[in-house]
């Protein structure tokens, strides 16, 4: 059996892994039989499978002030990218945004994972490297959800927006957060001028948020592990890395390298899209 085609896809390369690893036949026919599903969810129709709606999210992880720099940088590049494909950009929170544009989600869809970044800080006075880590989560924004949240499993808090948003947004409560109590899943939204639009845009994410939640884990079922789309931000859960030294971005999924990476950063990202666009479909 050619274990190949599924390593190779994005989708399934973590299934396969485990694939791999097992003796049993038994739990082999189920995955196998898990991976093939996915596969053929790539055929539903587009509007379905790939809404033109979605929230970028991007968080810090390991490396301190370097992470943050560097997952402000990651939100930079996307939010460059998407103003040269002409899409609707709305934020949300610090380093969250509501992206709209055609094929948003095809073509983004794969940034999903954990970054990880080498460099020599500007503070780094010894010239030693620093890893550092960010991770960036895609969220499809769908027209239709199965989702139900029960109002007794929300804890919702408000409180007042900083930054600019003028004298209204920065006396009243109008930033709201949510929390679902059964996932530990934790929401905000404080652009917006009121706190119903606030809510109503923390909702969305949290329905945005559960669904992935709820799809990775009936992919990883068989696997006997749970993960939430965001990850650990751990600098051993990577999928691409930024070599600025050797001015060098690898992607370890699909093995390939591209140079550059100032112009990268500015928004150029489209060749390493292609690369996952031609894995993908």
């Amino acid at each position: 059996m050619d274990i190949e085609k599924y390593k190779k896809n994005p989708k399934t390369a973590y299934l396969a892994k485990t694939y791999e690893e097992l003796t049993d036949e038994e739990s082999k026919r189920m995955i196998l039989a898990e991976m093939d599903k996915v596969l053929e969810g790539e055929t539903v129709s587009e509007d379905v499978e790939f809404p033109d709606e979605i929230i970028l999210e991007v968080r810090a992880g390991a490396g301190g002030e370097e992470a943050a720099l560097f997952a402000e940088e990651l939100a930079e590049m996307y939010i460059a990218y998407a103003r040269k494909q002409g899409w609707m950009i709305a934020e949300i929170d610090k380093l969250a945004f509501e992206i709209h544009g055609k094929d948003a989600y095809r073509k983004l869809r794969f940034e999903t994972g954990v970054h990880r970044i080498q460099r020599v800080p500007e503070t780094e006075k010894t010239g030693r490297v620093h890893t550092s880590t960010a991770s960036v989560a895609i969220l499809p924004v769908r027209k239709k959800t199965t989702i139900e949240i029960k109002p007794s499993d929300l804890e919702i808090e408000t409180s007042r927006s900083g930054g600019a948003g003028g004298q209204n947004v920065n006396k009243l409560e109008t930033a709201v957060r949510i929390i679902h109590k059964p996932t530990g899943i934790d929401v905000r939204s404080t652009a917006q001028r009121s706190q119903l639009k606030n809510r109503e845009m923390a909702m969305s994410i949290l329905i945005a948020k559960l669904e992935k939640l709820k799809e990775e884990e009936e992919a990883l079922k068989y696997a006997g592990e749970r993960r939430s789309q965001i990850g650990t931000a751990d600098r051993s859960e990577k999928i691409r890395t930024y070599n600025v030294l050797q001015d060098r971005i690898t992607d370890h999924r699909v093995k390939e390298s591209w140079h550059n990476i100032e112009r990268i950063m500015k928004g150029e990202i489209e060749p390493i899209l292609e690369a996952f666009q031609n894995v993908g479909n």
